[in-house]
């Protein structure tokens, strides 16, 4: 029942259904007798028995009301497979409609806002992130909202939790509820929520720890299928990353032994500077080897020693070569080679799903039209009609409807066989290209002239040519005025360029409107941005002229309206900067980087939804432990002392580079602070400076937050960018590839592995289908 977004000859003959039973094509000669059991409504063929009532609708196709269960179900199962979705549910009619309630647009979209609200009251319950600033020198106090406030739109994202989890237990059933360790988790974690609800509630909301807080991106987890192949896929790689950490964790300790060989304590303070700074005890040469590891306090932690003889340099490159260039990177191909392999057997997986869920959908589609065409009694078949007519039902994209609709009526017998069945919802793969209408036809001479200039490649090109050069004149007059203050810059000769070239801008966009027509000229991407920044120029400029009237020598005006002068300037030059990416479809490994990046964020939002839990649970757990640990400094608002007392600071400290922002104060400048150390650029400032407000134990915060976000997820986040990248280049260089495809269709991420996937066998969907736990299957 779990939704995947990521990613045969059929000839075997029989359907299931749960109210109106199974049947199969026998030999002729044999007779038909249909048994009812009370378990499941089935029915089943045996020989020798008499034909079955015309008009009982529990006997499958030849009753009406069967018939109708038999779209049904059918149009369930296609929507599970264009979906990703497991077919283990229930397909009686009362829960096809619940089941059908509950995927749809509306019930999905009060979910996900459930969840979002639920997760975004860390930004507003005590200690609330409503402030201006997070630094703890000028942060006033932030507004906190009252008790029972959020305690109350809580408890109604508990209510929807609540029938979530019922409806999704009711549907797959009690024998699969127990078997699903997901289900039971989220009644655990649901009823763990609510109790700690209550506490919070019974204390007025002045209760130290909120359990709860921790638990809510569970929430998020359990309702996406591949966020669950993700953490499944880590857990698969921890034992291959396992050998590699303690092959680094061996390197790292040898070298901490030797640190402190090599830079013991010495009785000439000359000599004894890299001891005194980074090695004056195990904990100290441990987080100074381990910072250098990642090169945040690379040279700064070999310039002492190396000060005083060159050759001490030997320790730490041998050092960083081993540690940074080889394990580091050793980890991360054992990353990419193993989620390499997860990704595979995730799509090998949606695939399966897909064949079974379109299996089924004949299935039941084949016993409704049998009896319908005697003629080819002797085989399955799905009658054209009824199909289309299931297929109107479908909740699917439109392209594909009509694309199928057209292969069905194609067909010269009106029949739809397994393996035609399958190959028709082969659709469901690709993704179109929009067709452009066609351009408009003009009579004249001079008017076909203009509209062969404004619509070939040359002009692209001169008009990319145009832009560049446009911004080579805005940085080479910011550059010259730079150091001259406000009052002293002429704005006159920036304005009088950027009049021009907005006004090359707006021709460029009348002439391709008129070489294209507007409905061709607006069925272009690139267009639409184009002028969309153009629009907004030439609105700018307008709005420009009105207030400060045309540019001339000495254009300094007092400021009018809500901006100076210089500041609408800015702002359109601010645009035109923007508007110069339009280059990036002219360049072809631009523009399939510029791809790549849109796929990942399309379709790979799932990773970054477990950063968005590992960064909530190690936000919680930072505010936690570190709230209100960093004082604030005395006369940080008298800007002399303030400097006085930040050349007294040693350099390089906390205090000295003025990170007071960066704390745990709130929710907010957790998740700032959390990022700042991922990116592990001076994080050995957070470890100094919270390990001497609090404890040198702190330190295992940071380091296991650096493991889990900087060496596993940026690993991983680099594996899946290689591997979209790999997939498109070779699509782009490769010869053999169809041009009416590529005219036709883009491929979508779905089939970045498709040549590398098995089909499923007959025999395996069959298998899978006679073990449905819902439809009692006979023979």
């Amino acid at each position: 029942m779990e939704s995947d977004p990521l990613i045969g000859t059929l000839d075997r003959s029989w359907s299931a259904n749960p109210d109106f039973g199974t049947q199969e094509i026998l030999p002729k000669g044999r007779k038909y007798s249909y048994s009812s059991t009370a378990s499941s409504g089935c029915c089943s063929l045996e020989q020798g028995g008499p034909e079955p009532p015309k008009h009982d609708a529990r006997y499958g196709p030849a009753g009406g009301g069967g018939g109708d269960l038999c779209v049904k179900q059918a149009v369930v199962f296609i929507e599970d497979a264009i979906q990703y979705r497991s077919i283990d549910h229930r397909v009686d009619p009362t829960s096809l409609q619940l089941y059908r309630w509950y995927y749809s647009d509306v019930c999905q979209w009060i979910l996900n806002v459930t969840i979002f609200v639920n997760l975004a009251l860390a930004f507003v319950e005590k200690p609330s992130s409503l402030s201006v600033t997070s630094d703890v020198r000028y942060r006033q106090a932030a507004w906190e909202p009252p008790c029972g406030v959020t305690e109350s739109i809580e408890f109604l994202t508990f209510l929807v939790f609540l029938a979530d989890v019922s409806v999704k237990s009711y549907l797959v059933g009690w024998n699969e509820f127990v078997k699903s360790k997901w289900l039971l988790c989220y009644i655990l974690v649901l009823a763990v929520s609510i109790v700690d609800w209550t506490v919070s509630v019974c204390f007025l909301c002045r209760e130290g720890v909120r359990i709860r807080r921790l638990l809510r991106p569970f929430f998020l987890l359990q309702n996406s299928s591949l966020m669950k192949k993700t953490l499944k896929c880590i857990k698969r790689t921890l034992p291959e990353m396992a050998s590699v950490m303690l092959l680094l964790t061996l390197h790292l300790c040898l070298f901490t032994m030797f640190g402190m060989l090599l830079f013991a304590h010495a009785k000439d303070s000359m000599v004894d500077v890299e001891w005194q700074r980074y090695f004056r005890n195990l904990p100290d040469s441990l987080t100074s080897l381990l910072v250098l590891l990642t090169t945040a306090n690379n040279p700064d932690v070999m310039l002492p020693a190396y000060s005083l003889n060159r050759a001490y340099s030997l320790f730490f490159v041998i050092f960083t070569v081993i540690g940074s260039l080889i394990l580091m990177n050793l980890l991360t191909a054992i990353i990419y080679n193993q989620f390499r392999g997860y990704l595979l057997k995730s799509v090998q997986a949606s695939l399966l799903r897909r064949r079974l869920g379109i299996r089924a959908a004949f299935e039941v589609l084949s016993s409704h039209s049998t009896g319908a065409h005697p003629t080819f009694h002797q085989m399955v078949f799905v009658d054209s009609e009824t199909f289309l007519n299931m297929l109107q039902e479908v909740k699917m994209d439109e392209y594909c409807r009509i694309a199928i609709t057209e292969k069905v009526k194609g067909l010269s017998n009106g029949v739809i066989s397994a393996e035609q069945f399958q190959k028709l919802f082969d659709e469901l793969d690709k993704d179109p290209v929009k067709l452009h209408p066609p351009q408009p036809y003009y009579e004249s001479r001079f008017l076909q002239i203009l509209q062969v200039i404004g619509s070939h490649r040359y002009f692209d090109y001169l008009g990319n040519i145009v832009a560049l050069a446009n911004l080579i004149s805005i940085c080479a007059l910011l550059m010259l005025d730079a150091e001259k203050p406000g009052i002293d810059r002429d704005d006159f000769v920036l304005g009088a360029i950027n009049c021009f070239f907005i006004l090359y801008y707006v021709v460029e966009m009348a002439l391709k409107i008129f070489s294209h027509g507007f409905k061709s000229y607006i069925s272009y991407k690139s267009n639409i941005f184009d002028g969309l920044l153009t629009i907004i120029l030439l609105i700018l400029q307008i709005a420009t002229f009105a207030l400060y009237n045309f540019p001339h020598p000495g254009w300094k005006p007092d400021i009018q309206g809500l901006l100076s002068l210089w500041e609408m300037v800015r702002l359109m030059n601010m645009f035109i900067v923007f508007r110069f990416l339009r280059i990036i479809p002219n360049m072809k490994v631009m523009s399939l980087v510029a791809g790549t990046l849109l796929d990942l964020v399309k379709n790979l939002r799932a990773f970054a939804g477990i950063l968005v839990v590992v960064y909530y649970v190690f936000a919680i757990i930072g505010i936690d432990l570190f709230r209100g640990v960093l004082p604030s400094p005395k006369n940080s608002s008298v800007t002399t002392n303030k400097t006085q007392d930040n050349e007294t600071q040693q350099c390089g400290t906390f205090e000295q580079l003025e990170y007071w922002p960066n704390n745990f104060d709130d929710f907010a400048a957790a998740l700032v602070t959390l990022w700042d150390v991922m990116v592990v650029n001076n994080w050995q400032v957070f470890l100094d400076a919270f390990s001497r407000y609090t404890t040198p134990w702190s330190k295992l915060y940071f380091v296991a937050w650096w493991l889990v976000s900087s060496v596993i997820w940026v690993n991983l986040f680099v594996a899946l960018i290689l591997e979209n990248f790999i997939h498109k280049w070779d699509r782009s260089n490769r010869p053999s590839l169809s041009t009416v495809q590529e005219v036709e269709y883009h491929m979508t991420v779905q089939q970045m592995f498709r040549e590398d996937l098995e089909e499923p066998t007959d025999e395996e969907l069959l298998d899978r289908l006679h073990h449905h736990p819902h439809l009692h299957l006979s023979r």
